[in-house]
Formats: C-alpha cells, structure tokens, sequence
C-alpha cells in the first residue's frame, strides 16, 4: 500500500480529484513558515511534516503579500492554474499570494464556486473511471485510501462546490514539495503542506472561489514561459497588475 501511495504522489501527483470521508486534527506549528511541524493525524496520532528544502522555495513559490487589483472581494480565494498562482483576496487592493502545483485536471474547471467542504488529512478514493483505465495502479486503492503521510492529498483539502454540486474540483495540500510551481500529469491545485494548512484556518467553508481561465490568467498576469526547470517565469518584465514587484509577479 505504501509503494502504491507513493506512486500516486511523487509520480503522478494526485490523480484523484474525488469526494473523500470526514477526519478530525489540531496542528502544532514549528519555527518559520515552511519548517517542519508536528501535526495531529486522522486517530490524533502525530504526524510529523517535513521542513521544505530551501531548493524549492523560489521567489514565484513562496507566500507573500502582494498588491491585488482583480475585481474580487475581500475573502475570496482565487485561482490561476495557468500562472500557477492561488490569492487569498485580504483586503481592497491586496491578497496573500501561494505558489501551486497544477494537475490537468486543474484546466477542467474555470468559474465560481463555493468551498462547500474542506477536511484536514482527507482520504481519497480513485473513481471507478481510473480504476477501469488503470487497474494495475488504481485496483488495489478501489476501496480508499486513509488520511495520512501517505495519502497523496496531503494535510489538507478543500472541495469546491456551484450550484449545490460538487465540481471534483479540489486545493489540496501535497507529499511532493519538489512539484510546487510546477505542471504535473494529474490531479487538480496542490500547494505546500504548511501552506495548505494556514489558510485551512484561516478560511471558512461558504468562502467564494474564483478560478481564472487562460484568457483571465493572460490578461492579469501577462505571458508567461516554462523554463527547463518546470518553473515558469515572465515572458516580458512589465508588472502585472496581480501583484505587487517586478520580481515576484511580473508577466
């Protein structure tokens, strides 16, 4: 079971993006942002996370406050899988800004919708779709796989809702670190673990969500190219008006 998780982590970065069961935690968080915690797993067990390596800490990945001219209000996270960007909308004119990982399943969904749920160490069950096309990887998880370090979900999630229905749409946290910033084969909007869980209490279930199309990303964010490295850097050095320095969020 093991090697199967991980399989679904490191390689395919969460080809799931399906409803999950209820699980209970607190967390404990160690010094700086992105050093290593010791959280409360899904049995109250704990459940130590790992500092991210400093390697993966670009300028682009790292959370910061950022000036924000979008047209959403306060409160509202929005998403942009194309600059691979999530903001948390925290004021007129200024939001927190995330560096995400993005599945293709990440591009399926472009809109509003309401965080109906959000779970901490969530399981994740495969849809019968994935187990049928792929049952060498998928047959032996058909029944779920737990909450845990393991789990390719991470610490935590969040499930996207319009119009009563889930999207199967999901902000998740990750046991990849190495993918943030990056295009992955699978899964949906990943994000680092510590990142992940601060804005889990930071944010209420009802929150609005907005997430960009190709032509909103373009439009707010500017041409962007994919450098040798999985990373993607402005195309141009005009500041976007999504953010607040040339350096962190230039198009």
């Amino acid at each position: 079971m093991r090697l199967a998780s991980l399989m679904l982590a490191m390689g395919l970065g969460l080809a799931a993006c399906a409803p999950t069961t209820p699980t209970g935690t607190t967390s404990s968080v160690g010094s700086g942002v992105y050093g290593a915690r010791t959280d409360s797993g899904p049995g109250g067990e704990p459940i130590e996370i790992h500092a991210v390596r400093n390697a993966y800490l670009t300028e682009r990945n790292t959370r910061q406050r950022v000036a924000y001219n979008g047209p959403e209000a306060p409160g509202t996270i929005v998403v942009d899988p194309y600059a691979r960007f999530l903001y948390h909308v925290i004021a007129p004119g200024e939001a927190m800004r995330y560096g995400v990982a993005v599945g293709q399943a990440g591009k399926n969904f472009a809109g509003n919708a309401t965080i109906n749920r959000k779970q901490a160490w969530p399981s994740w069950t495969p849809t019968s779709n994935m187990v049928r096309t792929m049952p060498d990887l998928y047959g032996p998880l058909r029944n779920g796989l737990p909450g845990g370090i393991d789990n390719p979900l991470g610490s935590r999630a969040f499930y996207l809702y319009k119009g009563g229905r889930d999207t199967l749409y999901r902000i998740h946290g990750t046991m990849d670190p190495s993918s943030i910033g990056k295009a992955t084969s699978a899964g949906c909007i990943r994000m680092f673990n510590q990142d992940v869980m601060d804005l889990f209490g930071e944010i209420p279930t009802g929150t609005h969500v907005k997430v960009r199309s190709r032509g909103e990303s373009e439009q707010l964010e500017g041409p962007l190219v994919q450098m040798p490295n999985g990373y993607l850097e402005p195309a141009t050095p005009t500041v976007t008006t999504a953010s607040a320095t040339a350096d962190t969020a230039k198009p």
